[in-house]
């Protein structure tokens, strides 16, 4: 009788409370992993494609560890992006609120795919095979209900502690933590019309995907880290899973590579620059504001600090992601420094580039070449060297 009780509470393997730990870190890991590279990185946005025996592994895990349809989950986060900060949009924290989001995120998620209009229309190219019609998509439940079977065996009445906390981590830091805060607070390296936020540099607990700015300004891109100082731990997987041949990165944007000697735009420069322009404009953001730092004590005379503080940070923002308000008071501040004005109207003069309007490329060009000759002619330093930098590379 006591062998029996002892092996109820302990299960098979009568693991310590630290191994057990380490079985709750680990596999709750592999389902981080799982989300970020395969429903995420491969299936939503095809920045890169698995082995079937990669995706199939992918795939049975997430069925017995969250529940979650490929098709459904899919279909969610691309209607985010196609409708990011608006009311259509399955989960914003502007709509809704940072409280709803953060703490019911996961409901937010599954009212969404009670939509069969949102799931038809955004959940194309997922996964329809037989097994997904007819067991990861019918039994949803029941690959949960195993992974708990599977832990009580194992593991004994602790198991059910540790199946609770897996079954709470995805929807807490998944539904909550990055659609939430991810939205909400942290830093931003690009200034993207979504309101994403990096919300650490370090992606290891959520699997890269606290990089959130990074990723909604490079979507298709399979890398969510651009700065030297910060670490996407699922680009980390990915070129394992490249080194083994199991998955195939998607061709990323020719890197800027500048030609010395080079003084003037091609049709090379302007694919370059189409392909990263979101790097360019952090650059030239940069740009603007160490004209920004280099004019503070002549600005200080005329206006007052928190005026300053103000503009620093209309600063940061792209021109046409201002509003008639702000670009009146950034007009004020303006009013007082030529190379700060030069520098603004440089950079509200190159939008329409980055923004791909209907023109040709020899027009696009054109408008290029245009705007390097008189940044380089009248422009302050800081401006002169982004243009003559900018116009090398091809």
């Amino acid at each position: 009788m006591a062998t029996q009780l002892q092996w109820l509470a302990q299960g098979v393997l009568a693991f310590s409370w630290w191994q057990l730990l380490l079985v709750g870190l680990g596999t709750t890991h592999a389902t981080i992993v799982s989300v970020t590279v395969y429903l995420h990185r491969c299936q939503t946005h095809r920045a890169l494609s698995l082995s079937p025996v990669a995706a199939h592994l992918f795939r049975f895990w997430l069925w017995l560890s969250t529940g979650m349809v490929t098709r459904e989950w899919v279909a969610v986060h691309r209607c985010h992006h196609a409708h990011c900060e608006t009311a259509k949009d399955p989960h914003s924290p502007r709509v809704v609120g940072i409280r709803e989001v953060l703490w019911r995120g996961a409901e937010l998620y599954r009212e969404a795919t009670r939509r069969p209009m949102l799931v038809e229309r955004y959940g194309a190219g997922a996964p329809d095979d037989w097994l997904e019609r007819w067991i990861y998509g019918r039994y949803t439940w029941q690959g949960v209900g195993l992974l708990l079977l599977l832990e009580l065996i194992l593991f004994g009445a602790r198991g059910l502690t540790l199946w609770a906390c897996q079954m709470m981590w995805i929807p807490f830091l998944a539904a909550g933590v990055i659609n939430g805060l991810g939205h909400y607070a942290g830093y931003r390296n690009y200034d993207c019309k979504e309101a994403a936020t990096n919300i650490f540099p370090i992606g290891l607990l959520i699997g890269g995907e606290e990089l959130h700015n990074n990723h909604h300004a490079f979507p298709t891109s399979a890398k969510f880290s651009s700065r030297w100082f910060e670490l996407d731990v699922g680009w980390g997987y990915i070129r394992v899973l490249q080194w083994l041949r199991l998955a195939l990165v998607r061709r990323a944007p020719h890197p800027l590579t500048p030609h010395p000697g080079q003084v003037a735009p091609t049709l090379a420069t302007l694919r370059q620059v189409l392909g990263n322009r979101a790097e360019l404009m952090r650059e030239l953001t940069v740009a603007t504001l160490s004209v920004y730092r280099a004019e503070h004590t002549a600005l200080r005379k005329h206006l007052p600090r928190p005026s300053l503080a103000h503009a620093r940070r209309l600063l940061q923002r792209a021109p046409c992601h201002l509003s008639g308000v702000q670009r009146s008071e950034l007009a004020q501040v303006m009013a007082y420094s030529w190379p700060l004005n030069e520098m603004q109207s440089a950079r509200r003069m190159l939008e329409p580039l980055w923004h791909r309007s209907t023109a040709s490329q020899e027009q696009l060009l054109a408008c290029l070449q245009a705007w390097c000759l008189h940044a380089e002619r009248f422009g302050p330093i800081p401006l002169r060297r982004f243009a003559r930098q900018l116009a090398s590379y091809g």
